[in-house]
């Protein structure tokens, strides 16, 4: 323990400055983002006005301060805005569960490739499903001119997948195809 003691000033000098920007982050309070901002900002002063008390760790906590100011711009969107959650945890549940899905239904241990055609329709579809249940005339387009759009853009995006497959199967024939259309 002796020889370890002048380690450990430095270890507890950074682990209570990154356990503080934690609870700031935490935000238990409620405090509003610019609070929460000012608060994150003293920290990060005072760790840059007293970083030698780190140590052979103030590199650590310089590349600390270095990552943390490369994410400021968007570091406190979720304090003003309600409901957006602090971490993307709940999107990347969100993907995975429907992936675990997609993979126990077709037995697929790919994404389908519908899902690449159809993603936008058929994520949101498999989210709102699981927030409530639907009758017939929720399911009436309100605005058919939308509806229409939409469909048209997934049918665009299902023609492009049938031509990389055509191009894939045989380049040469595709291509023949290619200049005899810019050719007429």
């Amino acid at each position: 323990m002796e020889e370890t003691a002048a380690l450990w000033r430095p270890v507890t000098t950074a682990y209570r400055w990154v356990h503080t920007a934690a609870r700031i982050l935490d935000n238990e309070a409620e405090e509003s983002g610019t609070q929460v901002r000012q608060r994150y900002q003293g920290l990060m002063g005072a760790m840059q006005r007293w970083g030698s008390q780190a140590g052979d760790l103030a590199p650590a906590m310089q590349h600390f301060l270095k990552v943390t100011r490369s994410y400021w711009s968007g570091l406190f969107h979720c304090y003003a805005i309600e409901g957006l959650p602090r971490t993307n945890n709940d999107l990347e549940h969100l993907f995975g569960t429907h992936r675990y899905h997609e993979r126990r239904t077709t037995g697929r241990k790919t994404a389908s490739p519908m899902l690449v055609i159809r993603g936008p329709v058929r994520i949101v579809a498999a989210v709102a499903t699981h927030l409530r249940t639907f009758s017939a005339t929720d399911l009436v387009p309100v605005d058919t001119s939308e509806w229409q759009y939409l469909r048209q853009a997934l049918e665009t995006r299902r023609h492009k997948r049938v031509l990389q497959r055509r191009f894939r199967r045989d380049p040469a024939v595709y291509l023949a195809y290619l200049e005899e259309q810019l050719s007429s």
